[in-house]
């Protein structure tokens, strides 16, 4: 079962500008080593950190086709910072590879627990029934 893990950070603390570069580098050596592990245990199906709320826009499509955007965030009480999406035997399995993202090192080594979000990605319809 494929699983999406959102990493779902705080507007404020996570924001690595205010860091050592000792801190990032702590953080950074432990998010490549994680993907790291999961691509060695066959598990990983994709990994991305995601740019800041400061560059996030929303888009629609407007009456026309043309596209309407929204944003920039940078106020916002959270944000999606990046995601990993793996291919597990259980949910389970999920939420254990999700706590120990949710335990990265932050200032000073403390771990942050960040919010991870956990959803199935729902596979389409078999081929028979398109």
């Amino acid at each position: 079962m494929k699983y999406m893990m959102m990493m779902n950070a705080p507007g404020g603390p996570y924001q690595v500008s205010g860091w050592s570069e000792d801190d990032f580098a702590a953080h950074i050596a432990f998010m490549n080593g994680f993907v790291e592990e999961l691509g060695q245990a066959g598990e990983l199906v994709a990994a991305e950190g995601l740019a800041g709320p400061d560059l996030a826009k929303r888009v629609r499509a407007g009456d026309d086709g043309t596209p309407i955007t929204d944003g920039v965030f940078p106020e916002s009480k959270e944000f999606l910072a990046g995601f990993w999406i793996v291919d597990v035997e259980s949910p389970e399995r999920a939420y254990e590879l999700a706590a120990r993202a949710s335990a990265a090192p932050g200032p000073g080594g403390a771990p942050l627990n960040m919010a991870i979000e956990v959803r199935e990605v729902m596979s389409g319809p078999p081929d028979d029934l398109v």
